[in-house]
């Protein structure tokens, strides 16, 4: 089948005719071919194999484009790339790879094609379309990559148990691909990857955390974190999370099921936020619930404190991962920490101090934090999740009135610690924390506007009955 069309971008004449001043065979590759023929948006990446050096074809293409961009050569993995109106191209020479047990990264040897394609990691991302005079635009495919395709199957070339022992990583890429497609998973390759899921410890955190960001962008990230909980893998990285999966009945009395409700709540905000950290913050919004996990005959089950042991929990998740232990991390251990706190005020009488305290304390993260516990009902009895959302409509709008008369998302207090110093004569002390103190709890009471003549006024008369003079008297 010829798939000239595809071929559109000036860029491959351009490869073309380098390989052909060069006498060598080129193809284009992966995912480039296999989102053409599922006619997804181009991801504006390409991967070109040379049947000869990859980096030579690279610079023969830069030399023949109009504003000669610079390649960018990575001489020990024989591989260059270059830019082109926006596109990153990585050129690599056709190559056959083997691994050692203790790790993913190949001993390399010049190949034919076939050799090049009998390496990739599925039958789908092993298509390639030739660049070549005698046959330019046809579809190389050995696998039968394209009826995979148009089955919608994730398969790999070779036997499974090779592709995944060799490289793990490959696993999680499988189950991403699975997820980002809404494709199946080939029962073989399913079975295999349960099998070898504990080769996944020779790979990184950050290679594990970037599959499972990929994994939670996706339209409805269930999907992947459950191939990645039936095949085993997901013990092995989030075990936090499979504890979840855990319901007790004590005296006629069981709790939900926290892992398949954290599920449902990650797929519930997707639609309403792209934001990877307050998805991840919907993934890891429960983990503290399996340590806190209590019962007792007045209460039935509890999970007193699960919200803070949970943001302690997220922390130690994030340095395992080798994940990015600043603003990200702070992020998500507050969503989880205050998970709970808007779901409460949606259940009772919604107070405007209450409110204050909320925006307070979540400041410029508040919408956020919204957003994640409205996600958070899942209830399927009807008249409660019309309630819920309803009580949250509430919560939103006083909110927004709340925040416009006094102003407490950006809290700076109307009187600064300085004024206080200066007011009554004071070197840094004990007394001025008690002040400012209590200017910030009035006005979150809602006893004081947020105004600086009212604080000031509150701080007199505060500081009097303390038994403060003021400096002038």
């Amino acid at each position: 089948m010829n798939y000239t069309k595809a071929l559109q971008n000036p860029i491959f004449k351009i490869i073309a005719q380098a390989s052909q001043e060069l006498n060598i065979k080129s193809y284009v590759i992966g995912g480039f071919v296999r989102d053409f023929l599922l006619q997804r948006d181009f991801k504006k990446d390409i991967d070109i194999v040379a049947i000869g050096s990859g980096i030579d074809l690279a610079l023969k293409v830069a030399e023949l484009l109009p504003n000669k961009p610079k390649v960018q050569v990575f001489k020990n993995y024989g591989t260059a790339m270059l830019r082109f109106k926006e596109i990153d191209i990585e050129f690599v020479g056709a190559r056959k790879e083997s691994y050692h047990q203790d790790s993913r990264n190949p001993i390399v040897e010049n190949g034919t094609l076939e050799d090049d394609q009998n390496r990739r990691d599925f039958t789908i991302n092993a298509l390639a379309f030739s660049l070549n005079q005698s046959n330019y635009g046809d579809l190389i495919d050995p696998f039968d990559g394209l009826t995979d395709l148009q089955n919608k199957i994730i398969k790999t070339p070779l036997s499974p148990d090779i592709t995944y022992s060799d490289d793990p990583l490959r696993m999680l890429r499988g189950i991403r691909f699975a997820s980002q497609l809404d494709f199946q998973i080939e029962e073989k390759s399913l079975q295999a990857i349960a099998d070898n899921k504990n080769r996944i410890s020779i790979i990184s955190g950050e290679r594990i955390v970037d599959e499972i960001h990929k994994i939670l962008a996706t339209d409805k990230p269930s999907v992947g974190f459950l191939h990645l909980y039936k095949t085993g893998l997901l013990e092995l990285i989030l075990p936090e999370l499979t504890a979840l999966n855990n319901v007790e009945e004590i005296e006629g009395h069981t709790h939900k099921n926290n892992f398949y409700h954290t599920l449902e709540v990650v797929d519930n905000i997707c639609p309403n936020t792209n934001d990877v950290w307050l998805r991840w913050a919907a993934l890891l919004h429960d983990i503290g619930k399996a340590p806190t996990k209590k019962f007792n005959k007045k209460q039935g089950w509890t999970f007193h404190g699960h919200e803070f042991l949970g943001g302690k929990m997220v922390k130690k998740i994030f340095e395992r991962l080798h994940m990015p232990l600043n603003n990200k991390l702070k992020f998500v251990q507050k969503m989880v920490m205050m998970s709970s706190r808007p779901i409460v005020l949606a259940e009772d009488i919604v107070t405007d101090s209450a409110v204050r305290r909320l925006v307070f304390d979540a400041g410029e993260d508040v919408d956020d934090l919204m957003t994640l516990c409205e996600a958070d009902i899942t209830t399927k009895n009807p008249a409660k999740f019309k309630k819920y959302h309803n009580n949250f409509d509430i919560v939103r709008k006083k909110i927004i009135e709340v925040e416009e008369r006094d102003h407490v998302r950006q809290f700076q207090p109307p009187i600064t610690g300085e004024e206080i110093m200066t007011l009554f004569n004071l070197k840094p002390s004990r007394e001025i924390g008690v002040l400012k103190e209590a200017v910030k709890e009035a006005i979150l009471e809602g006893e004081i506007p947020n105004e600086y003549q009212a604080a000031f006024d509150f701080v007199m008369e505060k500081a009097s009955k303390m038994g403060l003079k003021r400096a002038t008297e």
